[in-house]
């Protein structure tokens, strides 16, 4: 897809996802427990998320005829094709449900398999991470990029706590001792989106976690690879959009931070 047109389609992108952006801050506090559903372990929906993403379903269908969508709550009939739409509209819908102030909208295209538009905007701040293939990544029309930070032990890693899927607690929280010995810090805020957009705008070194979702994950990675970051599984490889797990960071770190997943998740490979 040509720039001009990426460019075009975020801007308009970027206009409905902050109007959804209204609509969920209005909401804030106003979810009843009875109105809460529980989709699986740990996993809570709202009337909220539905509302949300039938809005961003039925703008983002105007920008694009024939696109079709991967949506988190399935509003919309999920089928792939040359234009998709992937969508979470409420990443991070415990904390918004619990009035902690760290939730998004996530919205991306994928064009012909590879992402190359991504939105993420956190509602509460009202900053809005943008980017398109060949454009670069912006915070509200500010342009940003990776840290330069070449030692973990400088370096303050995001990562989110498994919540459902145990099966590699062991790896994980081996990982974590050695993050949390020779780091600066750890962060786990709940919004896998936020944290990568936090990723490309510098604001954390890296990222890691795993049984992640698309539509957790898609525009982070777009973000991260426009701001000049690197995105990869925890094998280095890049089965990273729908392989639940992944890895983010500037190019220097990622030859420290990766190495160090890799063997605690594949000690034997």
């Amino acid at each position: 897809m040509e720039q001009q047109l990426l460019e075009k389609l975020c801007v308009q992108a970027c206009d409905l996802v902050k109007e959804v952006g209204l609509f969920i801050k209005k909401e804030l506090g106003k979810v009843q427990m009875q109105e809460i559903e529980v989709k699986a372990l740990n996993s809570l929906v709202s009337y909220v998320d539905k509302d949300a993403e039938r809005q961003l379903v039925e703008g983002l269908a105007k920008l694009i005829e024939g696109a079709t969508f991967l949506t988190e709550e399935e509003t919309i009939e999920q089928t792939s094709g040359m234009y998709q739409w992937i969508i979470d509209p409420l990443d991070g819908t415990t904390n918004f449900l619990h009035q902690l102030p760290f939730f998004s909208i996530s919205v991306a295209l994928r064009y012909r398999e590879e992402i190359v538009l991504g939105i993420v905007y956190e509602v509460n701040r009202g900053e809005c991470f943008y980017a398109w293939k060949g454009g670069g990544a912006f915070l509200n029309d500010r342009p940003i990029q990776v840290t330069k930070t070449q030692e973990l032990a400088d370096s303050l890693i995001a990562t989110g706590f498994p919540y459902y899927d145990y099966d590699s607690i062991k790896a994980y929280l081996a990982v974590l001792e050695t993050l949390m010995q020779g780091t600066r810090g750890i962060r786990r805020l709940g919004s896998a989106a936020l944290d990568l957009a936090y990723v490309a705008c510098g604001r954390f070194d890296a990222y890691f976690e795993y049984s992640l979702n698309a539509w957790d994950v898609a525009a982070g990675i777009i973000l991260v690879q426009e701001a000049g970051g690197v995105i990869s599984d925890f094998q280095g490889q890049d089965d990273y959009l729908f392989g639940k797990q992944m890895v983010a960071s500037n190019r220097e770190l990622q030859a420290d931070f990766l190495p160090l997943i890799r063997q605690n998740f594949y000690p034997m490979t």
